[in-house]
């Protein structure tokens, strides 16, 4: 990993005082998730396991085996030991990955392609669940204490999730300095919790044997049932993967393995060993750890980590679309920077509205936990699936490793992710549809306006005249009257005169003294060196090509990198004129995309972020010329 945190041994990470608040913040932002799984998922799986015949004893035994193993060859083996390798110049995440598998997939790019788009659009129905099943799981506990306040959960889960959703603006920097230690006490009382519990009842250690697990999943269809449920254990995971970039693999896994796993295992066990000491406790065993005076305590503790799960998940949409938006996958949407220290702090109003209102809508209509329970889970399996698949590519042809040793590894995986599938399959009628049509709906846009835009461009570049050619006729009679100052075109294509000088020469007959064809460019690369940032090739004519490029986790701020080689450059970029095209797509009579399609691309173009906004560019130094393209 090329991350500054890459060459920092595992005792340097916990001795330096920076480096033990890097690892305070990767507990705080990383581990939200799967750090509140243990509310509901022993719950939902003990209570699977009994609704499909297995016997109490035999099924907590079984449940707690088979989340711990899931647990460990899922988190702590696949993700931490083996996808965490995979790293795009220190950055995770599944838009990372594609752009490192892509490369490598020769002729299967066009399948590549989707099936990471795929895994990546499957992410925002997890964005959508995540917050509505932790928070409402969380607050549940308070009619645990106190059964009178029952009618209460739903208005406060609602009450709690709008005011997450309404300071998104602001950036999570100034609360995420409160993530690390809410986060740190609550791992601290997931040990304490299940430890007292396993001292009283230490059979339930038994359940530390693989045995069991594999017994739960053979003998009978309740083990192999309950594992849809068992899978909200390792939701969460694919996080530790996704931040990478901001916190390095190093901090990450010692986290993992000095603090996170420990409190989880010892929690599932504490929660199966009350289990077999007072069945009763089966209804909901995780707040009943607590005894009656710590319990108000230990919900209000539950709902400040459950929120911070939420938070992470969300800027994780927010860092994806991003991500999206720069390798040309999405349309440009609002992206605003909330810190200017971090670049990976970014807010996107559309996502967050659209995210707020699917959450409120999934607390209205499932009204508990347990029914979300149905809806999560298929997702995160299918995300995990692609995952799988795309390391694999990126190991042997990035990597060269030999098919020998990646297809074993990977077949593991692949067979331990096709069951986690198979075992959600039966959710999708109680509510797993619900992340699916969302990915399947996220998808469909994507690929509509990936054929789209490339048509569309296609199509306005057809008649466009050779830049060779036109740069040749300005020295003749026949050359345009040129004007003074300097005019800054927006170009995609090296090889054509760009439509907005075309339209410019074609209305306004003149060209000014000074040209620049600008291209800013989008890298599969997280993040470009500054030393790498501009190149300028000098044309005749006055013309000079200029390539701005910035990485997929940038926020491409076009004014700031040319006023930073302005001395380079010959000019002022904040005194130029700067000419953009835009392209409105119109029906055709030979029409190359479904009629459908080719609606729905044209809404998507109209309601796309402007150049002008989304690079940054001085509105009163703009003037956009627009052309009408059959497509």
């Amino acid at each position: 990993m090329s991350g500054s945190t890459a060459a920092i041994s595992t005792p340097a990470v916990a001795e330096h005082p920076a480096h033990r608040a890097l690892l305070l913040g990767a507990l705080g932002v990383v581990f939200g998730d799967i750090g509140t799984s243990p509310i509901y998922a022993f719950r939902e799986s003990l209570r699977t396991a009994a609704t499909h015949g297995m016997a109490a004893d035999q099924a907590v035994l079984g449940v707690v085996s088979l989340i711990l193993w899931a647990v460990i060859l899922v988190v702590a083996v696949k993700y931490v030991v083996f996808v965490m390798r995979a790293d795009n110049d220190g950055e995770g995440g599944t838009m990372a990955l594609l752009s490192l598998a892509l490369p490598e997939a020769g002729r299967l790019r066009s399948v590549l392609l989707p099936v990471g788009l795929a895994g990546a659009s499957l992410f925002f129905g997890d964005a959508m669940i995540t917050p509505a099943i932790s928070v409402l799981s969380a607050v549940e506990g308070a009619a645990v204490a106190e059964p009178f306040l029952q009618p209460y959960v739903i208005p406060a889960a609602l009450v709690v999730l709008a005011g997450l959703f309404l300071i998104q603006a602001r950036g999570s920097g100034h609360v995420g300095k409160l993530f690390g230690p809410v986060m740190a006490a609550w791992f601290a009382v997931l040990a304490l919790a299940g430890i007292w519990h396993v001292l009283g009842r230490p059979g339930i250690l038994a359940a530390i044997d693989p045995r069991h697990a594999l017994h739960a999943i053979t003998q009978g269809g309740g083990g192999f049932a309950a594992l849809g449920s068992v899978f909200l254990a390792v939701t969460g995971g694919e996080a530790l993967y996704a931040d990478m970039g901001h916190f390095g693999r190093q901090a990450i896994r010692l986290d993992w393995f000095a603090v996170v796993l420990p409190a989880l295992v010892l929690n599932y066990l504490g929660q199966g060993a009350l289990v077999l000491a007072d069945p009763a406790a089966a209804a909901d065993p995780f707040f009943h750890l607590f005894p009656g005076g710590l319990l108000l305590p230990a919900v209000a503790l539950a709902t400040c980590a459950t929120v911070i799960a939420s938070q992470a998940v969300i800027s994780g949409a927010f860092a994806l679309v991003q991500q999206a938006i720069q390798l040309g996958v999405l349309p440009r949407l609002e992206v605003r920077q909330t810190s200017e220290e971090t670049a990976g702090q970014v807010y996107v109003p559309q996502i967050n509205w659209l995210i707020c209102a699917a959450v409120l809508a999934l607390v209205l209509g499932f009204r508990s936990s347990e029914a979300l329970a149905n809806a999560y889970g298929i997702a995160v399996a299918g995300d995990m699936l692609v995952t799988t698949i795309l390391v694999g590519l990126v190991a042997h042809g990035r990597w060269g490793l030999p098919l020998a040793a990646v297809l074993p590894v990977a077949g593991g995986f692949l067979l331990l992710d096709i069951g986690f599938v198979a075992a959600n399959a039966h959710k999708i009628p109680g509510g797993g549809w619900f992340p699916l049509v969302v990915a399947a709906i996220i998808l469909t846009l994507v690929l509509i306006w990936i054929r789209g835009r490339a048509l569309l461009l296609e199509r306005r570049d057809e008649d466009a005249a050779k830049l060779t050619a036109f740069l040749a006729k300005l020295g003749t009679t026949r050359g345009p009257q040129r004007v003074p100052g300097t005019a800054i075109y927006l170009t995609t294509r090296r090889e054509v005169v760009p439509a907005a000088l075309s339209l410019n020469l074609k209305h306004n007959g003149v060209l000014h003294e000074q040209v620049v064809l600008l291209t800013v460019q989008g890298e599969r690369v997280p993040r470009v060196p500054e030393a790498e940032r501009l190149s300028i090739e000098p044309m005749a004519g006055g013309f000079r090509r200029v390539l701005l490029r910035f990485g997929f986790a940038e926020q491409p701020c076009v004014m700031h990198a040319l006023g930073e080689r302005q001395e380079a450059l010959g000019f002022d970029p904040a005194g130029a004129s700067w000419f953009l095209g835009r392209e409105v797509p119109v029906p055709s009579m030979q029409p190359d995309m479904p009629l459908w399609q080719e609606k729905l691309f044209a809404f998507l173009a109209r309601n796309a972020v402007g150049a002008t906004d989304y690079f940054g560019i001085p509105t009163a130094r703009v003037v956009e010329l627009g052309t009408r393209v059959e497509m």
